[in-house]
């Protein structure tokens, strides 16, 4: 099982029941830690960039239920390619999250495939997602790392977007975020800013946390983590 620090070897190409048995074994591993630390309600979001659709294919095989992808164009992709591919004893309809920072000229593409839009970080952007998605369910993303490289709103701006997403007809159901990826254990207080601030604001949804700070983000409160490296090993 990894560690904090640990990401999963590279998957096998020795044919796809291995490749679903693997992930399934990793699976497993991820949800053995979430209930370590007492949290094993937390929803496991597998995310899968660069990785080809059969692999996506793969872990619905392994039980995987929730698929995060940052870009769009291979969301599209994908989306086609695993709905033609999806067999009877998988998961029937994955839930498809869009975890990436998003120009707006991209929701057009992707609005007829996102379940929940977890990066929205301003209003231009909730407006376009509105205008191509009505009633969609998003997450507004909040800078909690104060990285440059890192998107999201400052945290005394959440409630006006939040507001203002609502007014424009959007689902709020909760606050994503992205930690600092130094050491682990330098994640807690951005985690614990967050799950304050869904708090305050009467929001359920966190989604913080992937494979290296997982434990941490779901002893401050996560109800979604995303996981990539865990379950499908380094990415090329």
């Amino acid at each position: 099982m990894p560690t904090l620090t640990e990401h999963a070897e590279p998957l096998h190409s020795s044919g796809p029941s291995v490749v679903s048995a693997q992930i399934a074994e990793r699976l497993n591993g991820v949800r053995e830690r979430l209930a370590a630390v007492g949290r094993p309600d937390v929803k496991i979001i597998a995310v899968s960039k660069t990785f080809p659709a059969d692999t996506v294919v793969a872990a619905l095989q392994a039980g995987v239920a929730d698929l995060g992808e940052s870009y769009a164009q291979e969301l599209v992709a994908k989306h086609a390619l695993v709905g033609e591919a999806i067999p009877s004893n998988a998961v029937d309809e994955p839930t498809w999250h869009f975890i990436g920072g998003l120009q707006r000229n991209k929701v057009r593409k992707i609005a007829g495939v996102v379940d929940l839009w977890h990066s929205v970080d301003r209003l231009s952007l909730a407006k376009e997602i509105a205008k191509h998605a009505p009633g969609a369910r998003i997450l507004v993303q909040v800078d909690i790392s104060g990285e440059d490289t890192k998107n999201g709103c400052a945290p005394d701006a959440v409630g006006e977007l939040v507001d203002a997403a609502l007014t424009e007809g959007l689902r709020v159901e909760g606050l994503m975020g992205i930690a600092v990826r130094s050491d682990p254990a330098a994640a807690r207080p951005g985690f614990r800013l967050l799950r304050g601030l869904a708090d305050a604001h009467g929001l359920a949804e966190v989604s913080m946390g992937m494979s290296a700070d997982l434990e941490i983000a779901a002893e401050e409160g996560s109800t979604m983590i995303r996981v990539g490296s865990a379950l499908f090993g380094p990415r090329t």
